[in-house]
């Protein structure tokens, strides 16, 4: 072996194990700790490469974050340690049990969620597998009842007497099987993979599929099986994790196993599985180098984030054409435009629209003297979410930066809100105005890696960045500046006091509205039409000289403030700053809500705040998990453009009998370009002006 094939080696191992051995070196000099600390924070890294491994499986399967990734493991894995603590079945026969289950949960998975969104955008089909966590971690919390238990932290007994300890700490049978079961199915997953024709098919398969399946590979059944190793990968994790630590409860433990594998795809490349194993590795020896050293793990969290952030920079994403093809299938949003002039002059639109704006009117203004105490309180939150999800309208909807943080900057602005007005007593009013350009800032600080970053690995930047928020600054662990407890709600104005339910859903329903008509504003603006030019074809609308980076640090100026602003709406609504309102699961809730309602309208934010709130409270939990996620499911299915695109194809078939009623030949309009013309042989075309046709120009 020469010189250069030696330093092409030295390259690739540092490529491959470099992420790994940088977090080892923070570890080793930030949170030093015992060698029997280094080997239980080894242990449980192990498993967690496991979970890791089987979110790599998925992405290069079908290019999608599977959010269900901890659920799909959680289920087996909670069946097994029941089976073994409650209904006395010996330990290897309730693992095998827990294994068949799944083996089956992994392809009916792949049968009836995964293979129905083939051929949908990325976006839709990640937002189905928050779906099918949901649904799945609805049974993880209701197996229990089948033994008459509760929900409880459980721990998987180990199958034999065996005790020893390294450095102090003491190590039982469960850390032996887990030291070896994890290696062996890492380097079994490895020989598939590279020794086997299906392995061969599968790394084919996933660096492109329409290309496999003209070849003649089986990509469906390929991803069946990429579906059962991810899912049995997942549940060996999580099982093993029971008898080394315990088996927690709760719709967040899925999670939490998803945003540690998460972490350790993104700084190991995505694709390369020696490096996500590796990373995941370290990744569990620094979380026990900071729990040693702090009693907690809530550094983790912002460590995790940098990391992530400083990674995605360094791999230079989003260059190449895969990468470019990638962040495409990420949109694939529908815009909807407004009706056409000619058409809007016709007296039966112009009655519809009378018709329709009463009519949510009188719901609006008259349906909560309905509800009662409780039921107005809910609605004034249902309003509240509107707004967040308005926000998200403008920068995935509109800019196409996918955000699952978005709860993020409505934490800020809910912190300082609290602050605000409990410490200097503001009026609401200025205290929104100074949230929102606080909110505006914070988004733009987040937006900076957008300017290198796009589609899913935004997406992962700004999750990251909301856990890291949530449980490192809005807990006061950085500096206990937010007020604590419930404190009194300031008189709006100096004289309207907002002591009543029915008060707060009418100031929230105002803010709302004074929110849509703004951003309604903005959309039929210039920036408007070049932020949605923008998210269709950016290198057409650089090619006419716009401002991209002003363009996209714009967006995410507009939605961190009016995301701010509706978190101190909120702050205000709930007399208190609550923590836990802002974690990365609410995130994925209001981005999975306004995906239902509809990416590509402001209405469609409103219906999703309505559908999911709604859905949560008519049904108590863990119902309201099932609810809510057949709820994305069948929307997801049925209407891929949301609730929203209903209400526009109902809008449209109006039109075209309208148009009919009154000798108009043609109308131009489809499903998610509606409104464009009328054509008809006395009546022109209406023209656009500039701004709009060199939008149109930079899509084509």
């Amino acid at each position: 072996m020469d010189r250069t094939d030696a330093a092409a080696m030295a390259r690739r191992a540092l490529r491959t194990f470099g992420p790994a051995l940088l977090i080892v070196a923070i570890q080793q000099i930030w949170f030093p700790m015992p060698s029997g600390a280094v080997l239980s924070g080894t242990i449980l890294g192990l498993l967690g490469s496991l979970a890791a491994v089987g979110l790599a499986l998925i992405w290069r399967a079908n290019r999608v974050i599977n959010f269900a990734q901890g659920d799909l493991g959680v289920f087996p894995a909670t069946l097994t340690v029941l089976l073994i603590t409650l209904a006395g079945v010996p330990w290897l026969v309730g693992l095998v049990a827990g294994l068949g289950a799944a083996v089956l949960l992994g392809v009916l998975a792949d049968l009836l969620v995964i293979r129905r969104f083939f051929r949908s955008p990325r976006l839709i089909m990640t937002v189905a597998t928050i779906g099918l966590a949901q649904v799945v971690g609805f049974g993880s919390l209701l197996l229990p009842q089948a033994w008459g238990e509760g929900p409880a932290i459980r721990t998987l007994p180990p199958p034999l007497e065996l005790t020893w300890s390294v450095g102090g700490v003491i190590f039982d049978a469960n850390d032996v099987i887990a030291l070896v079961a994890a290696p062996l199915l890492l380097a079994a997953v490895a020989t598939l993979l590279r020794a086997t024709d299906t392995g061969v098919a599968v790394r084919a398969a996933a660096d492109r599929s329409d290309r496999a399946a003209m070849l003649g590979i089986p990509v469906r059944r390929l991803e069946a099986q990429v579906w059962t190793m991810a899912t049995v990968l997942s549940f060996c994790s999580v099982v093993l994790t029971a008898g080394v630590a315990s088996l927690p409860f709760g719709f967040g433990l899925g999670l939490e196993v998803v945003l540690r594998a998460l972490a350790a795809l993104v700084i190991g490349r995505m694709t390369h599985l020696v490096s996500v194993a590796s990373v995941a590795v370290a990744i569990g020896v620094l979380e026990a180098g900071v729990r040693w050293n702090t009693g907690d793990a809530y550094l983790m969290a912002p460590i995790l984030a940098a990391l992530i952030v400083v990674s995605l920079l360094v791999q230079r994403v989003g260059d190449s054409r895969a990468d470019r093809d990638d962040s495409s299938s990420w949109q694939g949003i529908g815009d909807v435009r407004p009706v056409p002039p000619v058409l809007a002059r016709l007296p039966e639109v112009r009655l519809g629209r009378l018709a329709g704006a009463l009519v949510l009117a009188v719901v609006v203004l008259a349906g909560p003297l309905l509800l009662g105490t409780n039921g107005q309180l809910k609605a004034g939150v249902v309003l509240v979410f509107a707004i967040v999800g308005s926000s998200i309208v403008v920068l995935t909807g509109w800019a196409g930066q996918v955000s699952l943080g978005q709860m993020a900057f409505v934490g800020a602005g809910a912190s300082v809100g609290a602050w605000a007005m409990v410490e200097r007593g503001w009026d609401p009013v200025v205290t929104m105005l100074v949230a929102g350009a606080v909110g505006a800032v914070v988004a733009v600080l987040v937006g900076l890696p957008a300017l290198r970053l796009r589609g899913m690995y935004l997406a992962v930047t700004t999750l990251a960045l909301s856990l890291a928020a949530s449980s490192w600054i809005f807990s006061n662990k950085v500096a206990r500046w937010i007020p604590a407890g419930s404190f009194r709600r300031p008189d709006l104005l100096g004289r309207i006091p907002l002591d009543s339910p029915l008060r707060l859903y009418y100031f929230a329903l105002a803010v709302l509205c004074l929110v849509l008509v703004a951003l309604r504003g903005v959309r039929r603006s210039r920036t408007g039409r070049v932020l949605v030019a923008l998210r269709d074809n950016e290198a057409g609308v650089t090619a006419f000289g716009v401002g991209v980076t002003r363009a996209k640090l714009t967006a995410f100026a507009i939605s961190g403030a009016v995301a701010a602003v509706a978190g101190v709406v909120l702050v205000l609504h709930q007399a208190a700053f609550r923590e836990v309102t802002y974690g990365p699961d609410e995130s994925l809730n209001v981005f999975v809500a306004t995906v239902i309602g509809g990416l590509g309208s402001l209405a469609g934010a409103v219906i999703g705040a309505v559908f999911q709130r709604g859905a949560q409270w008519l049904m108590p939990a863990p119902w309201s998990f099932l609810a809510t996620g057949a709820g994305v499911l069948m929307v997801l299915l049925a209407l891929p453009d949301g609730l929203g695109g209903l209400l526009w194809r109902v809008r449209d078939r109006y039109l075209r009998w309208a148009a009919r009623r009154h000798g108009v030949a043609s109308l131009a309009v489809d499903r998610t370009h509606l409104g464009d013309q009328v054509v008809d042989a006395g009546v022109e075309p209406v023209p656009q002006d500039p701004g709009a046709e060199l939008a149109e120009e930079a899509v084509r």
